[in-house]
């Protein structure tokens, strides 16, 4: 009789990269037809210009030989899908395209490719765009506009290196009541409005500028849970932080700090708690990893939000929820069996 002796996994399943990848994608398509119907075809040319801006970083360095991976993993597509749902609808598309590129030539290329990089490629391409153009990237457009489906927002087509066209006198142009150029998250933070947590949990009411309903966005994120593609702690804990520190401040001052159901559903937290912090490369391995991360990521996104400059701060505390990754794996490190003296070899 032969006796085949094999190292861990014993049991196996045909998840790899390409069918994890593929799955977030489909997960991600009901978000982003969301998203035009929102907008209209600019999001459609929003979301085709970066995607296909990431498609061909990737292409471009991979023929360098710069990284691993190869364009049918579906990363790329991810990272540019992501990018564009973090991006206005009227963002310029050749905007769009050099963050797309830098996205995965910063976020990913420079790191080795798919597996080694550090940070996520689609908020490196979100920071990118953040600091080379923070005028055109607070430029919020109403969603359900009339006509959005035959007519662009102006500054989309805004030629390269040119100065978009002025979006906010073409909304008021267009003699709609009760429309608003302004987020939710900045209307609070500059004028001390709060929008209803019903429209901002459903995204359907009115014009708010705002993006992809979050409840579309956390059944998708079910669904990759169900499917394991998704570790549920890390949204859990990314959401749960942040409702908790929002509750603790609340009742100290109501006019200044909004409520509980505010800061979960406005902004960009709900689709970087469920897509861009369970990044399976960037954050932890641990059990205990993952409940300190996401702790970590919800708390700071408060924190930024209340203290900072910017009315919105998800992006740069996953980012830095990244960079603490290696540190927080080291801290959480399982002992291994054995390594400990037990009870009975003490005496």
């Amino acid at each position: 009789m032969t006796v085949e002796i094999r190292s861990a996994p014993h049991i196996k399943d045909d998840a790899g990269v390409v069918k994890i990848m593929r799955n977030v994608v489909w997960s991600l398509l009901p978000i982003c037809g969301f998203y035009v119907w929102q907008y209209g075809v600019s999001a459609l040319a929003s979301l085709v210009v970066v995607t296909c801006a990431c498609l061909a970083a990737e292409e471009f360095f991979l023929r360098l030989g710069r990284q691993s991976g190869d364009l049918g993993d579906w990363s790329a597509t991810i990272t540019g899908l992501l990018l564009a749902l973090t991006l206005p609808p009227g963002f310029p598309l050749w905007m769009g395209a050099m963050a797309g590129f830098v996205a995965i030539g910063l976020g990913k290329a420079i790191f080795g490719g798919i597996g080694h990089n550090l940070f996520n490629p689609a908020l490196v391409g979100r920071g990118f765009a953040q600091a080379a153009f923070p005028t055109a990237i607070a430029t919020y457009t109403p969603s359900f506009l009339p006509d959005r489906f035959t007519d662009f927002i102006p500054s989309s087509l805004a030629l390269p290196f040119m100065t978009p066209a002025d979006t906010a006198s073409w909304v008021a142009g267009l003699n709609i009541d009760g429309v608003s150029g302004a987020t939710p998250l900045a209307r609070w933070k500059f004028e001390g409005v709060i929008a209803s947590n019903w429209d901002l949990l459903t995204s359907l009411s009115g014009h708010l500028p705002v993006g992809p309903s979050p409840l579309l966005i956390l059944a998708c994120g079910l669904y990759l849970a169900y499917r394991g593609y998704l570790d549920w702690r890390i949204p859990v804990a990314v959401l749960g932080s942040a409702a908790l520190l929002a509750a603790a401040l609340y009742p100290l001052n109501p006019q200044h700090f909004p409520d509980p159901g505010f800061v979960l559903f406005s902004g960009g937290l709900m689709l970087g708690a469920v897509y861009m912090a369970t990044d399976m490369v960037t954050s932890p391995v641990t059990p205990l990893g993952m409940w300190l991360y996401g702790a970590l990521i919800g708390a700071l996104t408060v924190i930024i939000r209340y203290s900072g400059g910017l009315p919105e701060g998800v992006m740069y505390a996953i980012l830095i929820g990244n960079a603490a990754t290696p540190m927080i794996e080291r801290i959480t490190q399982p002992k291994a069996f054995g390594t400990e003296p037990t009870k009975e070899t003490r005496a």
